[in-house]
């Protein structure tokens, strides 16, 4: 069966299967450098051939910038040069921005991943201001994050298309809930697409995206790389196939009413993996919230 990438294989400049690894804690709640080392060789051994540290799943806004250069440090030190490190430094301030840029190209990492500044709602051209000087800062290549679900600011797909001429701004991870607008930047730019919505990993691999960035993938990595391993031997129907059968799981990390942090860190637990408790202001899973997530997970294993 011909293989769909054959003729058009998009540049992966972080990997394929990136995984936005939770932050592991002690019991009483500080950093666990030996628990994120072990988790995250697990997730490269398990087909996860890029971590991305300090995102909103790994509780960025409640480490410090000191945990946050350690954990960078001490996960390269895990995987060494078998997975590409992408370490989120955007807050809601340019110029702390560009300090966590500096600190993570310090630390080891290959690349930022910048969100859009949240909370102050900057329009497009300031928008764009903020992205290039944080390019600039660094000899780093950039990933862009669009979320606007929590950001509240957009990137629109001409501000990206006018980003993507910048040589260190080379991928985005796209949240934005708009199919459309994400292959109009696929069409006219040369940004790799990272799928940042594990229910859209194939819908957006399947039009040129590089890959995807899954918080899902803390806990079934290797069920998330097949979906890809499967559309890149041609076997698209089997591909369909193995996305459809992740969604209730997905549904249940992702969709059920918690954050994704704090689902993921419960099926971690419950599976004697390297996560500890969330940080305030987030909750622990209650009992039952937790229970379900293991037998939902316990249904997708037995396939």
């Amino acid at each position: 069966m011909t293989n769909p990438r054959d003729t058009a294989r998009p540049s992966r400049p972080f990997g394929r299967t990136l995984c936005a690894m939770v932050t592991p804690f002690t019991g009483t709640g500080a950093l666990d450098l030996d628990g994120a080392r072990r988790l995250a060789a697990h997730l490269v051994a398990e087909g996860c051939d890029g971590l991305v540290l300090n995102g909103t799943t790994g509780e960025s806004p409640t480490t410090t910038d000191t945990e946050k250069a350690k954990l960078i440090t001490a996960v390269r030190e895990a995987v060494g040069d078998r997975a590409a490190l992408v370490a989120g430094v955007g807050t809601a301030d340019t110029r702390h921005t560009v300090e966590l840029a500096l600190a993570a190209e310090k630390a080891g990492a290959d690349g930022v991943l910048v969100v859009s500044p949240y909370y102050s709602r900057p329009p497009q051209d300031a928008l764009e201001a903020h992205f290039l000087e944080v390019a600039d800062a660094s000899g780093l290549p950039v990933m862009l994050y669009d979320i606007p679900g929590r950001t509240g600011t957009r990137i629109e797909p001409e501000t990206l298309i006018r980003l993507a001429a910048h040589p260190r701004i080379v991928a985005v991870k796209d949240c934005s809930y708009d199919f459309l607008g994400t292959q109009k930047v696929l069409a006219r730019t040369e940004l790799a697409c990272y799928a940042g919505c594990d229910e859209h990993i194939l819908a957006l691999y399947a039009v040129g995206a590089a890959g995807c960035v899954s918080t899902v993938a803390n806990v079934v990595p290797a069920g998330i790389t097949a979906i890809l391993d499967a559309f890149d031997a041609g076997d698209t129907a089997r591909a369909a196939e193995l996305q459809l059968r992740a969604t209730p799981l997905i549904e249940a990390v992702m969709a059920a009413g918690l954050p994704g942090t704090v689902t993921s860190k419960a099926l971690l637990t419950a599976l004697a993996l390297p996560s500890g408790p969330v940080r305030a202001p987030l909750r622990p899973a209650g009992r039952e919230a937790a229970d379900g997530l293991r037998a939902v997970y316990e249904e997708f294993v037995a396939g």
